[in-house]
């Protein structure tokens, strides 16, 4: 519920373009800058919401790798024995694409929170109190401006913590975890390839579903495994999986074929 709320906060970002712009335009016109600033503030607010949600997402994906890969069960007894658990790993994979398609295509955001920084230094520099400003502080604007600063955001989160995971777990063989999501791509591809599986589909947002899973698993096993997703003796079927996607209509694709060449 939580991500819902958030991507559509996400969706209808409009931006305080245009009152940035008036406000660089007339430095010295006190009521500008305040309208400016005053649209900016609860704006940060919104970025700072989504931040914060990429920590939560963070620590939930862990925990859920925690459970997926542990012995002595291999990734296909895990996915068929703890479906509600993969079904929220998915579900964690669908809303971070998503959350990133959007992102990519609205520059506001990061216009926005650098106007934010600049203006906040400013106030600072002329001892002015800035009101808002105990909503991010520097520390945290600092860890905000690298996350916004990336192509998909979420995505980077997602792929850290897998690494991290992995990492944390030396006692864990590695294939444990791509494993599991060699797996979950080729769920996803089979059921995306296949007309029997494709036609029970009964609306295009569960093709997308699957879409963005299959992209969200290849990516974390791209970061993960010491050769990557793309090499010859991967576990997952790239040409396979780049094949559903180009199958699909064009418009509806752009967003993961840029979250595979960027991620």
């Amino acid at each position: 519920k939580d991500a819902e709320g958030i991507l559509e906060d996400l969706q209808s970002y409009r931006g305080a373009g245009h009152e940035i712009r008036e406000a660089i335009q007339h430095p010295n016109d006190e009521k500008l800058q305040e309208k400016a600033w005053g649209a900016v503030v609860p704006l940060v607010g919104k970025l700072k919401k989504f931040y914060e949600f990429s920590q939560r997402l963070e620590a939930g994906l862990r925990g859920l790798l925690g459970a997926l890969t542990s012995t002595p069960y291999s990734p296909t007894q895990h996915l068929e024995r703890e479906q509600a658990l993969a079904k929220q790993f998915a579900e964690i994979l669908h809303f971070t694409l998503r959350f990133d398609e959007l992102k990519m295509t609205n520059p506001a955001i990061q216009n926005d929170f650098s106007y934010y920084r600049r203006t906040l230094s400013r106030m600072r520099i002329n001892n002015v109190p800035a009101e808002g400003e105990n909503e991010v502080n520097n520390e945290l604007a600092n860890r905000m401006s690298l996350f916004y600063a990336e192509a998909t955001p979420m995505l980077k989160t997602l792929s850290d913590a897998t690494t991290k995971f992995v990492s944390e777990n030396k006692n864990l063989p590695i294939e444990n975890t791509t494993d599991c999501l060699s797996t979950m791509a080729s769920v996803c591809r089979v059921m995306l390839e296949t007309p029997e599986y494709r036609s029970r589909f009964t609306n295009e947002e569960t093709v997308s579903f699957c879409l963005r899973v299959m992209v969200g698993v290849i990516i974390l096993y791209d970061h993960v495994h010491p050769v990557g997703a793309f090499a010859k003796t991967s576990k997952i079927d790239m040409k396979g999986c780049i094949k559903v996607l180009k199958d699909q209509p064009p418009n509806s694709v752009e967003g993961l074929l840029n979250a595979l060449r960027y991620s």
